[in-house]
């Protein structure tokens, strides 16, 4: 049985968590951390610092500016971090790898074993492909209220490639100021922003005479937080260090 504490338990990734986590017999939620109280099967504290509560693991849900008291405290606890908080500062992320040597933290763009099993399929394909010539484009859509384009994913997704093709890509967001053939070394990034949208992130090499799609549609948060259980239960006990879902994906498919 893994306990966790849910840091960030009042949020909408944080429900979902505690929801999904009822009906696992492997996990429990013995405390949750958020700023403001609320009613929940397990103890939730407004202070980090007063949470008194044994566990295993951490998973974090919340937001930037609650980051760097979490660190603190997990060192304080010895706790591993599964950290699924975004747009943490350079500082943030500097501190996030400082912590790492003291104790385990997962930390990845996406918490979906999907993406993250895409991200794995995405640099074979690359070292299949790109020497081939064939062109690399992303194409991600979301919901209309998203702010940030284009998403973390998409980046993440483009990054994988990029890693896996030695850095030789150039990221093109816009072609509408530019008329010119299409650069060999450009690797289009395009956003959709429309209506109720479910994430979506299509990515295609294209050649002569033939196209490879690759798709993901997330129809739901639970693909996340799934994601962030497993690698809660993959943390726990894991030396000092910094881990990412492509060791959970490994651990998965050696048992």
């Amino acid at each position: 049985m893994t306990k966790i504490i849910m840091h960030g338990c009042n949020g909408r990734m944080g429900r979902v968590i505690a929801d999904l986590v009822k009906a696992d017999p492997e996990a429990e939620i013995v405390a949750g951390i958020d700023i403001a109280e609320s009613e929940a099967a397990f103890p939730v504290f407004t202070d980090i610092n007063a949470c008194d509560v044994a566990a295993d693991v951490i998973i974090d849900f919340s937001s930037a500016k609650a980051v760097d008291a979490l660190l603190d405290f997990a060192v304080a606890k010895n706790l591993p971090v599964v950290l699924c908080t975004t747009g943490l500062s350079t500082e943030q992320l500097d501190r996030v790898r400082e912590t790492s040597v003291k104790v385990a933290i997962l930390k990845s763009a996406n918490m979906s074993l999907g993406i993250n099993a895409i991200i794995k399929l995405l640099k074979d394909a690359t070292n299949v492909f790109v020497p081939a010539g064939y062109d690399v484009e992303i194409v991600e859509q979301h919901h209309h209220t998203k702010l940030d384009a284009p998403s973390g994913t998409a980046l993440a997704l483009a990054d994988a490639i990029n890693e896996a093709a030695g850095g030789q890509f150039e990221y093109v967001y816009d072609r509408s100021q530019v008329r010119q053939v299409r650069g060999s070394k450009e690797l289009g990034i395009s956003a959709v922003r429309a209506g109720n949208i479910p994430g979506t992130h299509e990515i295609f090499f294209a050649g002569p005479d033939e196209l490879i799609e690759i798709k993901h549609l997330a129809y739901s948060r639970s693909i996340f937080g799934n994601g962030a259980i497993n690698a809660a239960k993959f943390l726990a006990g894991k030396k000092p260090g910094m881990y990412d879902m492509s060791d959970v994906i490994a651990a998965m498919t050696e048992e």
